[in-house]
């Protein structure tokens, strides 16, 4: 049966964000009181990613076959990953040096409010790049999928899937079984997009009561230095991946703009993850690559996180008016190459880096300083997730391409027809 017009996903999320938007100024009070909506949606959303990246994940190994590819797959998508990250944080760096959105602001660091960061930097200083290595090996089996790690559900997954295609036949029924869970669990999937437009319209409501426009307005030339960056990282970095892999980027982005709107409505890359699975798949990318390259890039590929935190730890020093040399700057480049990860599937995870990474400069830039940001950060966000699910998206599609896993002529036929009715 056609879908009628009103029944479209991407119109009701577009209308629940604009409805968000308009509650959020006119009745902040009430648009606060909507957070519930956005967070019960987002905790749905994640209820179901641990089950569907371990079943796409194991029979996508189970159906391989060839272990030898799996190993391969994952060295790709780690070159690409780097390779990506390191030139989201030199974008970012060229740019805020560029246009210096903190000049001028002259704050005194006695003024900050070190109560209102004492919670991420606590956090910040709790995590680290061994503590990320070992909390990617869960307690148990179950707690894989009960603390919502992300690498611990692939670490499994991995296990799962080679042990059960080295045991041959036998395996076959197992196979056949979780295949058809997996069905399953993708209709449990849409069935929780339908309470998509709920969860973003009362994320959006309560952004815009709390922080209100006039936030936007007072730090808005870094708001507009990120979001600018993060377009220009899209349109020439990913645009230039997507051509050399053969597909344009418009007709992607096109494909997956629910999940896009989604994102902005939630501001949490994840909220799409299991939708991006799919649409992937759609693409002619096979489950395997997909399985592999999508989580693991939730917590490699993060080049949105990468441009906001170059350019936010450059304006907290600008605006404090403490001078960076190339040396600081470079050293800064380095530690986030390691701290952009380090933090990764924690929540608020960009903050969180952040204030890891100032700590990291030897007392150059006081860790107090990520207050100023404080107020704009949930926007920033925005901007950091809309770009880390594009450039995962990108990611998984190349990678693919390149392991001879993504089959052209669905691909083209797909873009060309556009997302199936949700």
């Amino acid at each position: 049966m056609r879908e009628r017009w009103w029944q479209n996903l991407y119109l009701q999320v577009l209308v629940a964000i604009a409805a968000g938007v308009l509650l959020g100024v006119f009745a902040p009070g009430t648009g606060t009181a909507m957070k519930p909506l956005g967070d019960g949606f987002v905790a749905l959303v994640k209820m179901i990613i641990g089950p569907v990246i371990f079943l796409t994940v194991v029979g996508g190994i189970a159906h391989m076959g060839e272990l030898r590819h799996v190993g391969r797959i994952g060295l790709k998508a780690l070159v690409y990953f780097e390779v990506m990250t390191t030139i989201a944080l030199a974008l970012g760096l060229a740019v805020v040096n560029l246009v210096r959105p903190g000049a001028g602001m002259g704050v005194d660091a006695a003024s900050l409010d070190a109560a209102a960061v004492a919670e991420y930097q606590h956090k910040a200083e709790a995590s680290g790049v061994v503590g990320f290595l070992q909390d990617i090996i869960p307690k148990t089996f179950v707690s894989a999928f009960t603390d919502g790690n992300l690498l611990q559900v692939l670490l499994v997954a991995l296990l799962f899937g080679i042990a059960l295609s080295r045991i041959g036949e036998p395996g076959r029924q197992v196979l056949d079984a979780l295949d058809r869970l997996g069905k399953v669990m993708f209709g449990v999937v849409h069935l929780i997009m339908r309470f998509a437009p709920i969860g973003a319209f009362g994320a959006m409501a309560f952004t815009i009561g709390k922080y209100g426009v006039g936030t936007l307005a007072s730090l808005g030339w870094l708001l507009a230095s990120v979001y600018l960056t993060s377009l220009l990282f899209i349109l020439v970095v990913l645009g230039t991946v997507a051509r050399l892999s053969g597909f344009p980027l418009w007709k992607f982005l096109r494909y997956i703009r629910a999940e896009l709107l989604l994102v902005l409505g939630t501001s949490s890359s994840e909220s799409a993850l299991p939708r991006l699975i799919e649409r992937l798949e759609e693409l002619g990318c096979e489950r395997g690559v997909v399985g592999l390259v999508v989580p693991t890039g939730y917590s490699f590929n993060l080049d949105g996180t990468c441009i906001y935190l170059t350019m936010s730890a450059v304006f907290v020093a600008q605006a404090l008016s403490i001078d960076l040399s190339l040396g600081d700057q470079l050293l800064l480049m380095g530690v986030l190459l390691l701290t952009s990860k380090g933090a990764a599937g924690v929540t608020g995870s960009g903050f969180i880096t952040l204030a890891a990474t100032l700590g990291a400069l030897a007392g150059k830039v006081p860790v107090e300083g990520v207050a100023l940001i404080l107020g704009v950060d949930r926007f920033l966000s925005e901007a950091r997730a809309l770009t880390n699910i594009i450039g995962n998206g990108v990611a998984t599609l190349f990678v693919a391409r390149w392991e001879g896993k993504r089959d052209d002529v669905k691909m083209r036929a797909a873009l060309d027809a556009g997302p199936p009715a949700a």
